[in-house]
């Protein structure tokens, strides 16, 4: 199933802040990405629909399996992009930007070798 890149931000925002703080509200989603409450609640309701999020009578947001998976897997892509990019000498904060723009649309296969790559120069680093 394809799923949006906005859909996908919102899924990594929430594993981001459910490791930060324990537990994910509505606005808590707002305030991090600096959007309207009524914009998230309509995104929220179709990730629940969609299976991918649930959230319980006090309004505590939680991800299925299916949403863990497209949150982690965005947030691996994130993390390695922006270290790869912080490698080359690009800086922290342009890295990071960067990466949330490339990690949606680079194939697998680009990907896979960016990954491979730096796990070589890590290794090599090592030795």
């Amino acid at each position: 199933m394809e799923i949006h890149q906005s859909a996908e931000d919102y899924l990594e925002t929430i594993l981001i802040l459910k490791e930060r703080t324990g537990q994910v509200r509505s606005i808590d989603i707002a305030t991090e990405l600096n959007y309207s409450k009524p914009s998230i609640s309509v995104a929220m309701k179709k990730l629940r629909e969609n299976g991918y999020i649930e959230v319980d009578k006090e309004g505590s947001i939680t991800l299925t399996a299916s949403g863990y998976e497209i949150a982690s897997n965005i947030y691996d892509r994130h993390k390695l992009l922006t270290n790869f990019f912080i490698a080359l000498g690009v800086n922290e904060k342009t890295a990071a930007q960067d990466a949330c723009k490339v990690e949606h649309d680079l194939s697998e296969e680009t990907f896979a070798r960016i990954r491979e790559h730096a796990l070589k120069t890590n290794r090599q680093k090592l030795e």
